[in-house]
């Protein structure tokens, strides 16, 4: 059992976006996406392919700080700010896991660097579509469906 669609966006994934003054319904809707077809919103945190709801890896993760946070220090303090202050230096990859506002800023900045522009909150194959791109480029844009369904529509009431 994940966490809950609704307080996910209420709790986490809205205020995450709001503090990097990204925030608009179609990120949060892709961000929720993301995290229900990652991980099915929290029901399985850590595997193979990559930690905490959105199943980044430790490369990505190492990567986005070196090539594309390194660049914008205004940006990566940002972000580090939401980091545990010792924690993340003894296991940053385990912030992905466990601080749920750290990971929803580095999923956005996957999708960020990627800079590909958003589709309507409402457009799901639009939203799969950049959730393959940059979560899952062997997904298939079935699978994100199924997971909004399974996930978000059907386990609550309109979301966004």
């Amino acid at each position: 059992m994940g966490i809950a669609a609704k307080e996910l966006s209420q709790y986490v994934i809205r205020p995450t976006l709001l503090y990097l003054d990204c925030h608009c319904a179609s990120a949060e809707a892709l961000l929720l996406g993301i995290a229900a077809s990652q991980s099915a919103l929290g029901a399985a945190l850590h595997g193979r392919r990559g930690h905490g709801l959105y199943r980044i890896d430790e490369s990505r993760h190492t990567t986005l700080w070196d090539h594309y946070l390194a660049e914008d220090p205004e940006k990566a303090s940002l972000v580090r700010g939401l980091a545990s202050q010792h924690a993340f230096l003894r296991g940053p990859h385990l912030e992905l896991t466990v601080n749920l506002r750290y990971a929803t800023a580095i999923a956005w900045m996957l999708v960020e660097e990627q800079g590909t522009a958003l589709p309507a909150a409402d457009d799901i194959a639009g939203l799969a579509r950049i959730w393959r791109q940059t979560f899952n480029p062997h997904g298939r844009l079935r699978d994100f469906a199924e997971a909004w369904d399974s996930c978000i529509k059907k386990k609550a009431s309109p979301v966004l």
